[in-house]
């Protein structure tokens, strides 16, 4: 049996090997909040232009999307996958496969979108070390237990940090005590990985790269996100992504004040009191052009 304990639901469940899991038929298995077998499900794979410059580069990131995910935010841009179940199943073997075919195309990494969930699978994949960095694509939502059996095989962690009001995390993510446990599970990555490190082509090697959404409306949440890194990191420790890209998606209209764009107003707001704040080293997304459904992937099979 399966138990899963993989992430901080701590569901419990006897996840079943596969979705072609001959018990199934009988209920003998259950699927937890991720709704996914222990077998990798994969949506898309290809190289990624739209990640912060030291992670795309010039070559772009070797991005693998994984289907399904631990939270169940109402807005995600990438709904069709983590809400709506489209991808395809596939084996260790095939995913270690993934990341020698996006290797041989260029990629300066190998980014996996979304991997909480299959963690004992991506743990399995990266037996042997990859030529090129691995990145940590992650919501935040993270247990410090199932991170450290990461330790050494991921040189990047690029973890969302979104909420700090946890009523907003329960009503658009049900991620109760969602700043708690994404804040330790961030120190527990910086931990692993230390300071940040960028190559001569402006590349990340190593290193925790924060990023934070901007949501209408919620400005303080905006804020008190700056004031943690601020406090708890010093300059050149981590790097911080304030990012304007939010686009109204998935459920976002059963919601009336989350389905707008953000204002330059707010956005304006929000950058200034980053640039007051002793951040020193990041990304922020000056361009409204940036929240826009046109950066978001086609999820058809790609390279799976």
């Amino acid at each position: 049996m399966t138990y899963c304990y993989v992430c901080p639901h701590r569901c419990g469940v006897d996840r079943p090997e596969s979705f072609k899991d001959p018990a199934l038929e009988t209920g003998e298995h259950y699927f937890g909040s991720c709704r996914m077998p222990m077998a990798p499900v994969v949506a898309r794979a290809g190289l990624h232009m739209w990640e912060e410059p030291v992670i795309s580069g010039t070559k772009g990131s070797g991005t693998v999307f994984f289907t399904g995910c631990n939270l169940h935010c109402v807005f995600c841009q990438n709904y069709e996958i983590s809400d709506e179940g489209f991808g395809k199943e596939i084996t260790v073997e095939r995913l270690q496969e993934i990341y020698q075919e996006l290797i041989a195309k260029g990629a300066h990494n190998i980014n996996l979108v979304t991997p909480t969930h299959f963690t004992e699978a991506v743990v399995k994949s990266l037996s042997k070390p990859l030529p090129v960095p691995v990145v940590y694509n992650t919501s935040g939502f993270e247990s410090p237990d199932t991170l450290r059996k990461l330790k050494g095989k991921v040189q990047i962690y690029l973890p969302d940090l979104k909420w700090y009001d946890d009523k907003a995390a329960i009503k658009y993510s049900n991620a109760p005590y969602y700043f708690r446990i994404a804040t330790t599970a961030i120190k527990e990555m910086y931990k692993q990985v230390g300071d940040y490190e960028i190559n001569d082509e402006g590349l990340m090697q190593k290193g925790v790269l924060i990023r934070h959404l901007i949501m209408p409306g919620m400005l303080d949440n905006t804020k008190k996100i700056i004031d943690w890194v601020a406090e708890s990191f010093k300059p050149g420790q981590v790097m911080f992504s304030l990012m304007r890209q939010y686009v109204p998606h998935g459920r976002a209209e059963a919601y009336p004040e989350i389905n707008r764009k953000v204002t330059d107003e707010e956005y304006a707001e929000l950058e200034a009191y980053l640039m007051n704040s002793p951040i020193e080293d990041g990304f922020v997304q000056e361009d409204s052009e940036a929240a826009c459904k046109d950066f978001i992937p086609c999820f058809d099979g790609t390279g799976v």
